[in-house]
């Protein structure tokens, strides 16, 4: 009689090229991402909001470029290598929950795929102020 195959759990995820107690207090949603709010540095401009898993972060905080998740497309992006509106790196910073980040960088150009300097530009929405 053979022997019977071996029965396996399910793969181990993969392991984080981040820092161990980064990775460990990063709060992920089901799809393994985290927000990652944009800001000019120097003016405290929000530019737009990206998506980056354990990856995106690690390239982000490693080669002084903004690198994202896009879920759309379910692939790496570096902002600026199409349009060279690029991002350079400031800062990054968690937020105190884990699940947001804060990127200060340097925006050459429009952030804005539309071509406007920001994601929000000329897109207020009405509302009673307090």
């Amino acid at each position: 009689m053979p022997p019977s195959p071996a029965v396996s759990g399910p793969a181990a995820p993969p392991a984080s090229p981040l820092p161990e107690a980064v990775a460990a207090a990063l709060k992920r949603d089901g799809a393994g991402l985290v927000a990652a709010v944009v800001q000019q540095y120097d003016s405290n401009e929000v530019l737009m909001l990206g998506w980056m898993d354990d990856e995106a972060l690690y390239r982000t905080m490693t080669t002084g470029r903004v690198t994202f998740y896009s879920r759309s497309r379910q692939e790496y992006w570096r902002k600026g290598d199409t349009s060279g509106h690029v991002q350079w790196v400031k800062s990054v910073a968690m937020d105190c929950d884990g699940d947001a980040l804060l990127v200060r960088v340097d925006q050459v150009g429009a952030a804005c795929h539309t071509g406007t300097r920001t994601c929000f530009d000329g897109r207020a929405l009405d509302v009673v102020e307090g």
